[in-house]
């Protein structure tokens, strides 16, 4: 988090939206000097949210408050927000330069001040060698960076970031999300950052708050969300296997009556994850019966970075398992067939629901 200027209040916001039969109602908040990534599925209403605090879709309802001002009467270009779209929309008539000094000249800068801060920030974003530059002679990299300096140039108090690294390939993306982890550093107003992508939100976020079908499911920093997941969609992203029971005595009972031993001493309504790495596939039922064994299928067999990506299907319940391509081999893994499957009590983590 960067450091915030004195007087801001940062954002405090509930965006209420119904649009047909969608329904968005998430409460919002983004301290001055905080980035905050909503992150969660397609149609999970992050967008919506977006353009919601930009002014460009209506709010059913709520509130929205900048630094202790009501946004909701104001137009979008009153606002005081920066905004960098997933495509850029970069005008393709004007150079570069004059991108960047768009905003200042509609606040009021004449074109002489205007020319001269967009020169600035087009050097602080490394392309002061590109002032002249049309978008269509900008590489994807290039275009972001002059995207984000025109939406700073207007010193927003709230800078709102959808999807900003998606039209980029994987090297530059690479790039231009550490450039953009420098800049949000040095940026005193709130930022608001939408993406599907759970390392672009671990990265660039302070904080993340995940959204599913227009609420607020799970927020906290991106440690706390990756260690103890809430919902599937969350656990998917992180990689967990994730189960919701109710734990007694060091058992927890998820779905079917199926039970998993853990060596937490929490009682009650639990949440249990671990690891796809932790768990061990056999041909035949090991030797030693761990404490937690079960009889599977494999649903598919997929690979996954220099590993392999297992998904066993139930009854007693799913779970994924990460074996290497020798394992794969050696006990002739593939879809339909049965497998042993364990994990161990102390691999697993289990933590209040």
């Amino acid at each position: 988090m960067s450091r915030p200027e004195a007087g801001k209040a940062g954002l405090d916001a509930r965006l209420v939206v119904r649009r047909g039969t969608f329904d968005l109602d998430l409460a919002l908040t983004a301290a001055p000097g905080e980035v905050v990534a909503l992150l969660g599925p397609n149609g999970a209403g992050k967008s919506t949210a977006l353009r919601a605090l930009a002014g460009l879709v209506p709010m059913s309802g709520g509130h929205l408050v900048l630094d202790g001002d009501d946004l909701r009467p104001l137009p979008p270009d009153r606002r005081g927000i920066g905004m960098v779209f997933q495509d850029y929309l970069l005008f393709p008539h004007l150079s570069a330069l004059e991108n960047v000094a768009f905003g200042p000249r509609c606040q009021g800068a004449s074109r002489r001040a205007a020319r001269h801060l967009a020169a600035d920030w087009l050097d602080r974003v490394g392309l002061a060698g590109f002032a002249s530059a049309r978008p269509r002679a900008l590489s994807g990299g290039q275009a972001q960076r002059v995207a984000l300096a025109r939406a700073l140039a207007v010193d927003p108090g709230l800078l709102l970031l959808d999807e900003p690294l998606a039209a980029l390939d994987v090297h530059t993306r690479m790039e231009i999300r550490a450039a953009l982890r420098r800049h949000l550093a040095g940026f005193a107003g709130a930022a608001v950052l939408v993406t599907h992508d759970p390392l672009d939100a671990m990265v660039l976020a302070d904080r993340i708050v995940v959204v599913e079908e227009g609420r607020l499911v799970q927020e906290g920093t991106p440690a706390e969300v990756a260690r103890r997941p809430r919902t599937d969609y969350v656990a998917r992203l992180v990689g967990l296997n994730l189960y919701r029971g109710r734990a007694e005595a060091g058992t927890v009972t998820i779905a079917d009556g199926a039970t998993l031993d853990t060596v937490d001493s929490l009682d009650g309504e639990v949440f249990l994850a671990f690891a796809p790495s932790s768990v061990a596939l056999y041909r035949t039922r090991p030797d030693g019966s761990p404490r937690n064994l079960w009889r599977a299928r494999i649903a598919a067999v997929e690979r996954h970075g220099d590993r392999v990506r297992v998904r066993l299907s139930g009854p007693p319940f799913d779970a994924v398992a990460d074996v290497t391509p020798a394992a794969v081999a050696e006990l002739e893994l593939s879809e339909g067939s049965a497998v042993w499957a364990a994990v161990k009590a102390t691999e697993t983590h289990v933590y209040p629901a």
